[in-house]
């Protein structure tokens, strides 16, 4: 949110009144998107990230210590913004949620997730956007949870739909009232990843293949599956990287968050 002249005079003034402190007035600042990164000491976070994309920046865990964990996780909730942190280890998410309690941890997916103690701007009213996540089987589940943390750190309703893959051909279409009304669907699928192709042709919504490194040998750690979904005749269905479960829910997520927002409007 941008902060006008008149604003900026308005703090500035009851900051040489002392009626505001120099922290205070920074917080403020950094809200507007005047003040755009906070530092540490290895780690420079971009809290304007979520005025200009619609949500804040996520952290990928891998290399940073726990200590610098928490500290990212504290800087981006007490700037009243959500924190999700990706691909942690056990050791990382023992350290992280015995100093944050209220962090909400999936071991499956390997994520992190912390609310902002008081949020800054309340939640819009009315119907959130609703984000369908499918696993062709349960060797998938790993990297589905990963979307189904991201999509509910964008604030998404999402369902996951586990195991149905195109082997029980029946299967599919027995789930087919839960995600039919989707705004967007997430498929992860590894072997020969046709289960997108089928899903595209039951809904109206873009389809996300995220191809899984599940397999036997001429999988070649996930690039078969990938090529076979590049390949879908299922004009709905693009595609996001080997196991990157973040990136097919994340783009699920700013569809069905933007529908969402349309349908309030």
């Amino acid at each position: 949110m941008a902060v006008s002249v008149e604003e900026l005079s308005s703090l500035l003034g009851r900051l040489q009144q002392g009626e505001v402190g120099v922290e205070q007035a920074l917080e403020q600042l950094s809200r507007s998107g005047l003040v755009t990164v906070a530092e540490h000491v290895t780690a420079q976070l971009d809290l304007d990230r979520q005025r200009r994309c619609g949500f804040p920046e996520v952290v990928y865990g891998p290399g940073k210590t726990p200590e610098t964990l928490v500290e990212i996780l504290r800087r981006i909730t007490q700037h009243g913004q959500r924190g999700l942190v990706t691909r942690v280890s056990p050791e990382q998410a023992a350290f992280v949620r015995e100093q944050l309690p209220a962090v909400v941890c999936n071991p499956v997916a390997r994520t992190l997730r912390l609310d902002p103690a008081e949020v800054i701007e309340p939640a819009p009213q009315g119907s959130p956007g609703f984000v369908a996540v499918i696993t062709a089987g349960s060797s998938d589940l790993p990297v589905a949870e990963e979307a189904v943390e991201t999509a509910r750190f964008m604030g998404c309703v999402v369902d996951l739909i586990v195991d149905v893959g195109v082997a029980g051909p029946h299967r599919l279409p027995a789930q087919k009232h839960r995600f039919e009304h989707a705004d967007a669907i997430v498929v992860v699928a590894g072997m020969e990843a046709a289960l997108p192709s089928v899903v595209g042709g039951y809904v109206s919504c873009p389809v996300f293949g995220v191809p899984t490194s599940v397999g036997y040998g001429a999988h070649l750690g996930g690039l078969a599956a990938l090529l076979g979904m590049i390949n879908s005749c299922a004009a709905n269905v693009t595609v996001v990287n080997i196991d990157a479960g973040f990136k097919g829910g994340y783009l699920a997520g700013m569809i069905a968050s933007r529908l969402a927002e349309a349908r309030r409007r």
